[in-house]
């Protein structure tokens, strides 16, 4: 199975490739967001590890049923051949309805087939109140034509 945009990466492939990691992520479906992981992936997600495939579709499925009403941007910071950074942000309530915004950064390195080989995340979050919320989309994929992350100034 192979996963394009495939390695070496331009700029606009590396564009490409966030922008589909950021729809799948989007979509809260663990089961078909892992499939963009090779089998032995290792992940590194602030303090929690994981190292496959199945360890990171479970670490999904934890998160999102967590984090609920969970929206991503995710922005081109850097890439070469095959890999890429992006810093992000996402926005969430937990069954409490307190908000939070999380704001991140992301190292990713691919295998020649596409899939995600490593992932590493550095995440802080902080509680916002629902009025201060950027991100008002409905649930799924960001539109085409909806501000990316450096129009917020985050």
């Amino acid at each position: 199975m192979s996963r394009p945009p495939l390695p070496p990466f331009t700029r606009e492939t590396a564009i490409e490739k966030v922008r589909l990691a950021e729809d799948g992520w989007n979509s809260r479906d663990a089961a078909k967001v892992a499939l963009a992981y090779t089998t032995d992936t290792h992940w590194r997600n602030r303090a929690e590890f994981c190292n496959s495939r199945d360890e990171a579709q479970a670490f999904l499925t934890r998160k999102w049923n967590r984090e609920l009403e969970y929206r991503l941007i995710k922005e081109l910071w850097a890439f070469t051949d095959n890999r890429i950074a992006v810093r992000y942000a996402y926005e969430y309530r937990d069954d409490s309805g307190q908000w939070f915004r999380a704001y991140g950064n992301e190292n990713w390195e691919f295998a020649e087939d596409g899939l995600m080989r490593n992932r590493h995340a550095s995440i802080n979050e902080q509680p916002i109140s629902e009025a201060e919320r950027k991100f008002h989309w409905p649930l799924g994929r960001r539109p085409d034509g909806h501000p990316g992350l450096s129009a917020f100034g985050f």
